[in-house]
């Protein structure tokens, strides 16, 4: 009599997202923000029909500091391919998530987890693992039992080392090991046995040397040590400003990352001298390690020059509106100079590096997103507003203006449509954007002086303002709905990588573009090209009344900690 009584309660309070779920037999559930959080935090916990929902292949519960637990039923969910609990405040993850064979991405990032269960290891199927942002010591041992393993993120935690089967030659299909900011103190030797990594970073963590088998693994394209403390200074500058080519091409030559190369060849030298002015000649060495050393600094030195507003005769404003508030209120924009796109790939290289922060930093833009437009197309000044679906109206990339309840649609439609042709069994990044805006009744957007909506954050920019090869300066803008801190360090980052993208482009040899947009520029003067140093012009947004909300850069901005960056102010 007690069952019925309590699944009779549960079916009365039951959260109409899990009602409508059941009854439509979805295969798809997210849950976030704040309005789930109540839910949670009034209920103590996640609604136990949750967990019968055996449909399921897709489950996201994220930005719910409310949620502490998720309960060992989870195990019912069988058909789970994609489990998303992100940003939450989880302290515990139970051991019947073993249980779940078909998962194929479990992320866990951004939560309060110390440990990690050894069951996580039974994912056979699992394919991207992220754990980053929590404090776990030590990931458990079995992760080789993963054998299509492709993609693993451990950044940010408390980790002093990598599990030693981690670089078992099992795991041929991992791609990709980020384990930034944490206390790992050496790389193992057997990284040559992974096959197929492509991108390794270790940057910020306590290594002091680096393996020279480093060098033998094939596909390595990308790699990040920069924050150790090497003994070999020459190859501690490197890392810090150099590419990926050159730091592996010094492993292989015998670089010093052990202590070996050029010093054995000194110490040959002072044999053969039979002793003679050893004195003279360690000195001479150490001017000329300097010098080298100094000149690889030089080589990988990043400029970035800040330009006072009040020193801009045609400052670009930004008017907030009162209605953004309760939407998306938070905005920070500034204009870039110098960036120099017309270089073969350097416009893709760029688009791609926008792509990677919105799924890294910005949390696949739940956090921040960023939008990038060209200045020259751009009418000022300026107006972040809200504005209803009905009216709201933009010519989104690649497509013809239309109003914005008519592109959520289209776009929800051919998302629907691609995952049933591709018989795809996660939500697709379309999917994932469309859920941001769910029960607003305001939309925000950029709008120019002539009531174009040239941005509507979190979907899409104007087609009106698409950035080309042609683009001299560039208008960049991060909106949240989470902080203005936020917006503010996805700016630092996006700055800070278009210094190194820009500092890439001039140090190579590919040609100018030789599509029909770089002839719009043919009268670009030639010192404009001549220099990778980047200008960061100040952009203030203001309220409605004119009074200061936010200028970037600020004095406080772009303090970053990248060894070979100046800021000059």
């Amino acid at each position: 009599m007690l069952d019925i009584m309590a699944e009779e309660i549960i079916s009365v309070n039951i959260w109409p997202e899990i009602e409508k779920a059941e009854k439509e037999n979805r295969r798809e559930l997210v849950l976030q923000g704040s309005a789930v959080d109540k839910k949670i935090q009034s209920s103590g916990g996640l609604h136990a029909r949750l967990y019968s929902l055996s449909l399921l292949n897709y489950l996201e519960i994220s930005q719910c500091p409310s949620l502490h637990e998720i309960h060992e039923n989870i195990r019912h969910l069988s058909h789970l391919q994609s489990l998303i609990l992100c940003r939450n405040k989880l302290t515990s993850v139970p051991k019947s998530i073993g249980e779940l064979k078909a998962i194929k991405v479990l992320d866990l990032s951004v939560n309060q987890l110390q440990a990690l269960p050894e069951e996580i290891c039974a994912l056979s199927e699992l394919d991207t693992l992220n754990v980053s942002c929590n404090s776990i010591a030590a990931l458990p041992d079995g992760l080789s039992k993963c054998v299509k393993l492709a993609s693993i993120n451990v950044s940010k935690n408390a980790l002093s080392r990598l599990p030693d089967d981690l670089w078992c030659s099992r795991l041929e299909l991992l791609s990709s090991i980020i384990a930034s900011e944490n206390a790992i103190e050496m790389l193992s030797s057997e990284v040559h046995n992974l096959p197929g990594l492509k991108v390794l970073d270790l940057s910020n963590n306590k290594l002091q040397e680096l393996p020279s088998e480093l060098g033998d693994c094939p596909k390595l394209k990308e790699t990040n040590f920069k924050g150790n403390k090497l003994k070999d200074k020459r190859l501690e500058k490197m890392v810090n400003g150099c590419q990926t080519k050159s730091v592996l091409d010094y492993l292989r030559a015998g670089g010093r990352g052990k202590g070996k190369g050029k010093q054995q060849d000194g110490e040959v030298g002072e044999k053969l001298d039979g002793g003679r002015n050893i004195s003279k000649k360690k000195s001479g060495a150490k001017q000329k390690g300097k010098k080298e050393a100094e000149e690889v600094d030089e080589l990988n030195r990043m400029v970035v020059r800040v330009l006072h507003v009040s020193k801009v005769p045609t400052a670009v404003t930004v008017k907030v509106s009162a209605g953004v508030k309760d939407v998306r209120p938070y905005i920070v924009c500034c204009i870039v100079k110098g960036m120099n796109l017309r270089q073969g790939n350097a416009l893709k290289r760029f688009l791609v590096a926008q792509t990677k922060l919105h799924d890294e930093i910005c949390a696949k833009r739940t956090t921040a997103t960023i939008a990038t437009h060209d200045l020259g197309l751009l009418k000022a000044p300026l107006v972040y507003d809200a504005r209803p679906p009905d009216t709201l109206k933009i010519a989104p990339l690649g497509r013809k203006e239309m109003k914005a309840a008519e592109l959520l649609k289209m776009l929800q439609e051919e998302a629907d449509e691609q995952r049933k042709q591709k018989k795809r069994q996660n939500v697709s990044g379309l999917h994932k954007y469309l859920q941001l805006l769910d029960g607003k009744d305001l939309y925000p957007c950029l709008v120019d002086a002539e009531d174009h909506v040239v941005s509507f954050p979190p979907i899409t920019n104007s087609e009106r303002t698409k950035i080309k090869r042609s683009t001299q300066e560039l208008f960049l803008e991060v909106t949240s709905s989470t902080s203005l801190q936020i917006c503010k360090d996805v700016m630092d980052a996006l700055i800070i990588k278009m210094a190194e993208l820009n500092k890439l482009t001039f140090g190579g040899k590919e040609d100018v573009g030789s599509d029909e947009e770089t002839d719009v520029i043919s009268d670009r003067p030639a010192e404009d090209l001549a220099s990778p140093e980047l200008t960061v012009v100040q952009v203030k947004v203001v309220d409605v009344d004119g009074n200061l909300k936010v200028v970037y850069p600020s004095k406080t901005d772009l303090m970053s900690d990248v060894s070979n960056l100046t800021v000059i102010r």
